[in-house]
């Protein structure tokens, strides 16, 4: 299976949509080959704007040039947009509500041998948590296109998590990005698996396995974190009377964190936390750290076979 990294797919399409519309501007801190805003910049370079190593300050002038109607994408690593930005965000982009996309990659311990510093396993936690902010995490290279093109035409801030890892391209050309729903990727009887950005297609993998041994597995694929399609995953499991969440982030706050609080008020079930469990990370291959932290198809089935063994 053909494997893209998020933040390309952002990259490119950006740079598709400088040419489609004249108001979209993109600022970045010094990191826009790693962002792939470079792409952008490239073709559109008297509407890039490299703000140095000054987050902070990024996000200021973001929400000035919002404020003005142009349609501002920031961009810079995760820990550092959510984390030494975060007054920033919260109080000159979200508090008066204005068209900034913050799309912030390299989120996760994906990012490798950069380590716990560059590692952030806290952003949708911090970013669900402020009020008027939406918050999206793309599965594959597909549905990042497709974000970034509806990211561009709503009106009020976002947050997009991106990832440095290429990840498998799970869905046709064809895809319709549709917002605050849950895309059913499989239908199952026995267990919900409920996932988001790179553990979509870890989640599908898992499916398999439970496939093999006589399991019905539902997979559903949350890109949108927040406003999280309540509706979609209490019916999912109400059908199936148990469910699994699968995120790279911390389990605290995060996706896990929005579906126990959904399931709690709308349909009480067993539910199984796949993610980091309260650590930071560190360095190291990607793929080994996500084995070390459990971020796997055979933890997730582990975790499918707990659920269900709780069902009533």
């Amino acid at each position: 299976m053909k494997k893209i990294a998020t933040r390309d797919a952002y990259g490119q399409t950006l740079a598709q949509l400088g040419d489609e519309n004249q108001d979209i501007v993109v600022l970045d801190a010094d990191l826009a080959k790693s962002t792939k805003t470079i792409d952008f910049a490239k073709k559109h370079g008297d509407r890039f704007f490299d703000m140095g190593i000054a987050e902070q300050n990024m996000m200021g002038t973001a929400a000035g040039l919002a404020s003005v109607g142009k349609i501002p994408f920031a961009s810079t690593f995760a820990m550092f947009a959510t984390g030494r930005a975060f007054e920033q965000i919260r109080n000159t982009i979200a508090y008066p509500k204005l068209n900034v996309t913050v799309a912030a990659t390299h989120a996760g311990i994906s990012v490798g041998e950069d380590g716990a510093s560059h590692q952030t396993v806290e952003d949708i936690s911090l970013m669900r948590s402020i009020p008027n902010m939406t918050v999206i995490v793309p599965a594959d290279a597909v549905e990042t296109a497709a974000a970034v093109r509806w990211s561009a035409s709503y009106n009020g801030p976002v947050y997009l998590r991106l990832g440095r890892l290429a990840v498998p391209v799970l869905n046709n050309e064809d895809y319709e990005f549709s917002f605050g729903k849950a895309v059913t990727c499989r239908e199952g009887s026995d267990v919900t698996i409920i996932a988001t950005g790179l553990m979509v297609a870890v989640a599908l993998e898992a499916a398999e396995l439970l496939q093999a041994e006589g399991i019905s597995a539902e997979v559903l694929n949350i890109h949108t974190i927040k406003p999280i399609d309540q509706t979609g995953i209490s019916t999912s499991v109400g059908k199936t009377g148990c469910a699994v969440t699968a995120e790279e982030h911390s389990i605290i706050g995060g996706l896990g964190s929005a579906v126990a609080e959904v399931l709690a008020e709308t349909n009480p079930a067993p539910l199984e936390r796949v993610g980091i469990q309260d650590s930071f990370g560190e360095s190291g291959k990607p793929d080994a750290l996500l084995e070390k932290y459990g971020l796997t198809a055979q933890n997730i089935v582990a975790s499918a076979k707990k659920a269900m063994a709780r069902k009533k």
